[in-house]
């Protein structure tokens, strides 16, 4: 068949190979050096921030889940964490507990510290014995492997935002010495000493919430008043969301204790 003398002729041109000059390999280029350049800022901002912040980053990037914050094999990493919620006291403990067994200088008095979960907060409870291991006999004067201890524990404790209380307590036995001195001032006597150690090695001035002196009306051991493990100093972490207080069962009403400060 012969074309038509009218019809039109289409010529198609094809443009020559400039497009894979224009595709998307410079898209991956661009994407490496904003990346590159992120992580520039981002080193230079760790190298301008303070220590904390950066422990904070490396605890991040090492348990992105966020318990590492909790974890260390001594006792000056145990409190690292940014925020101690009531999920977390059990791993507290257990890390306290834990670097109390590994610390060499600690190990002749770690018997005589007891941490429990209880429903206030985590109790870190130093426990007298007839020797004075805490606080010397009759006196608010810390020993010196008790300041050290109490030292200790303020620069973890510093570094978590939870308030803090401070009990003292005694055994039954009569405060002997002046008439107008008695168990009740001895036991607020020392946990204010604690304060004044834990504040001048950690604590901020706001984290302590209260001062309790409770004389030997909370014993450790009701079935043995004088027992010295009845002398205590008693730390309590409290909570973030503080619960509120239980219901009392027996239907007795607890004594209440002196309490200094907030």
């Amino acid at each position: 068949m012969n074309p038509q003398p009218n019809a039109p002729v289409i010529i198609v041109k094809k443009k020559g190979g400039h497009g894979g000059h224009h595709g998307g390999a410079w898209k991956v280029a661009y994407a490496d050096f904003v990346t590159a350049m992120m992580a520039l800022f981002l080193v230079l901002w760790l190298l301008a921030s303070d220590e904390k912040v950066r422990k904070a980053v490396g605890g991040y990037f090492q348990d992105p889940t966020g318990k590492g914050n909790l974890m260390g094999t001594t006792l000056s990493g145990a409190g690292e964490g940014l925020a101690l919620k009531r999920e977390d006291m059990a791993d507290l403990k257990e890390k306290l507990q834990q670097a109390l067994q590994e610390s060499v200088k600690l190990e002749r008095i770690r018997q005589n510290v007891q941490i429990t979960v209880t429903g206030e907060g985590l109790r870190i409870e130093l426990l007298e014995d007839e020797k004075g291991v805490f606080f010397e006999s009759g006196s608010a004067k810390p020993t010196p492997n008790g300041e050290e201890l109490i030292i200790r524990l303020a620069e973890e404790l510093g570094k978590l935002p939870n308030r803090i209380y401070l009990e003292g307590h005694t055994d039954a036995r009569p405060f002997s010495g002046d008439g107008n001195y008695t168990n009740w001032e001895l036991s607020t006597d020392r946990a204010n000493a604690a304060r004044r150690i834990m504040q001048a090695h950690g604590l901020r001035p706001d984290q302590v919430a209260q001062i309790r002196g409770y004389a030997d009306q909370r014993l450790r051991l009701p079935e043995d008043p004088s027992h010295p493990s009845n002398r205590r100093i008693s730390v309590i972490v409290q909570y973030l969301a503080v619960p509120e207080p239980a219901a009392e069962t027996s239907g007795e009403s607890k004594p209440s204790p002196v309490m200094l400060g907030r």
